[in-house]
């Protein structure tokens, strides 16, 4: 049997009001926040957290690595392989970008299931990321919200197998972005919600309720897609679904609208609360629409996550409108004169990747002695070319000594730059990110994360930072 055999998810911490943002421009405001990516955050560096918390609750690596986004750092370069690298992942794998449609994280399932059905892998991560813009003082602007999850589909330990599906293309323009476009463009909203969302969406899921012989009734749970909360219940409704009972929190209140990852974090937050033997319908929209029958195993029962989706959406840092605004580069500011940074060699990069992008180091051999970057002399004994790579993205440490640093080029100054003791051993100097200056302390315990560093010639540069260990306190 084919099905999900691992999941996780992520959401950034940080909240804006839509209060906040209602407040800002005298409009009337949707309630709740919505979650927004840092500014040293994107979709690649999102799906990262994902894909390396999913590879964690796995048993096996995966022969395959698909990715979905409409918000992809490159218009001609796949992001999946950059994905995979970053995640440490095997190089001898199939990597492949699902992207123009927010149907693409459901289409990149189906191609999934259909590739380990096929015996062509054995196992398959799809995941699925997105941060979207919509303009300032439009709906969208309040709608939208920043996640990623990744889910592995596989034929062993499955916790919920792939009954059924089915897919209709549909074209009518309702939501769209033209090449260099920043912000979400969209038709009247009546039109693209009465002509497009509902039929398409009653269209599918009429479709694969009666191709499987099933009823309102014989679904524990309903996962619909939706644009926004009002089409969403109105959908739930004319399907006969009890809003109360039947129909997953579409999240929309708590961090909105995800793009290409809404779909399958609504999966998630239900495989999460579901018991043995639950039906669920998910279905989702976008250029026409795709309907999934899951059936839960008697695996879930023993699939724990430290990191759940509610605890990852109870995590809460609020912002000002001002700062997402600079976040986002809305506005203008003033940037601190510096000379033009000399461009990168990429054939150094290239050399460098491991390193760069799976923060791999080397340990000796000898003294067992980890450092960073890689040496061929061990910093500790001497010892000349008796290494082993070795690899610090996935550690723990704490800081040893901090700076604020008040005349940073970053988007967003005061930066705080730290030195990491790694547990184990090795120092590392970085960025510490999630952290307000006031907070940073000597034996603060800190985690790696994968982060965006800057833009330079077209070439999106991304690198390690350090952020402080949700829960811990400093000894």
């Amino acid at each position: 049997m084919v099905g999900i055999t691992s999941f996780q998810a992520y959401i950034p911490p940080y909240r804006l009001s839509r209060g906040e943002i209602a407040r800002v421009w005298s409009t009337r405001s949707l309630g709740g926040n919505r979650a927004v990516a840092k500014y040293d955050e994107d979709s690649l560096t999102m799906a990262v957290e994902a894909v390396t918390g999913c590879a964690l609750q796995g048993r096996r690596q995966p022969d395959g690595l698909f990715f979905a986004t409409t918000t992809g750092p490159y218009k001609e370069k796949q992001a999946a392989s950059l994905l995979a690298a970053a995640a440490d992942l095997s190089r001898e794998i199939r990597t492949a970008d699902f992207s123009g449609s927010l149907r693409a994280g459901s289409m990149a399932i189906h191609a999934a299931v259909d590739a380990v059905r096929g015996d062509s892998a054995k196992s398959i991560m799809v995941a699925c990321a997105d941060c979207r813009m919509g303009k300032a003082k439009s709906p969208f602007e309040q709608i939208f919200g920043e996640g990623a999850v990744a889910l592995s589909i596989g034929r062993e330990n499955v916790l919920a197998t792939i009954e059924g599906s089915c897919s209709i293309s549909s074209e009518l323009l309702d939501v769209w972005r033209d090449e260099g476009d920043s912000f979400v463009r969209s038709w009247e909203e009546r039109f693209a919600v009465g002509e497009g969302y509902l039929k398409v969406m009653e269209k599918v899921i009429s479709r694969v309720k009666s191709e499987y012989g099933l009823g309102p009734k014989d679904f524990s749970k309903a996962v619909l897609y939706g644009p926004d909360g009002r089409s969403h219940a109105l959908l739930a409704k004319r399907l006969g679904f009890d809003m109360a009972s039947q129909v997953q929190d579409p999240l929309f209140s708590e961090i909105g609208n995800t793009g290409t990852a809404a779909l399958p974090l609504m999966i998630v937050a239900a495989l999460e609360e579901a018991n043995p033997g639950d039906v669920i319908l998910a279905a989702n929209y976008g250029d026409g629409g795709d309907a999934l029958i899951l059936k839960v195993t008697e695996n879930i029962r023993a699939y724990r996550q430290n990191k759940g989706i509610r605890n990852i959406i109870e995590r809460k840092i609020p912002i000002s409108y001002e700062r997402y605004m600079n976040w986002k580069g809305m506005v203008p500011v003033h940037e601190i004169s510096r000379p033009p940074s000399p461009p990168h060699s990429l054939t150094c990069l290239w050399r460098e990747s491991r390193a760069v992008m799976a923060l791999y180091g080397s340990k000796c051999l000898r003294c067992g002695v980890p450092q960073y970057p890689a040496q061929r002399v061990c910093a500790e004994c001497q010892a000349k070319d008796q290494l082993e790579n070795y690899r610090f993205s996935d550690k723990k440490g704490r800081i040893s000594a901090y700076t604020v640093d008040h005349l940073t080029t970053n988007l967003e100054s005061p930066a705080v730059v730290g030195v990491v003791d790694f547990e184990g051993g090795g120092r590392l100097m970085c960025e510490v990110t999630e952290c307000e200056p006031d907070e940073i302390r000597v034996g603060m315990p800190v985690e790696m994360c994968f982060r965006k560093i800057g833009l330079h010639g077209g070439v999106h540069r991304y690198f390690w930072k350090a952020r402080p260990v949700v829960g811990s306190s400093v000894q």
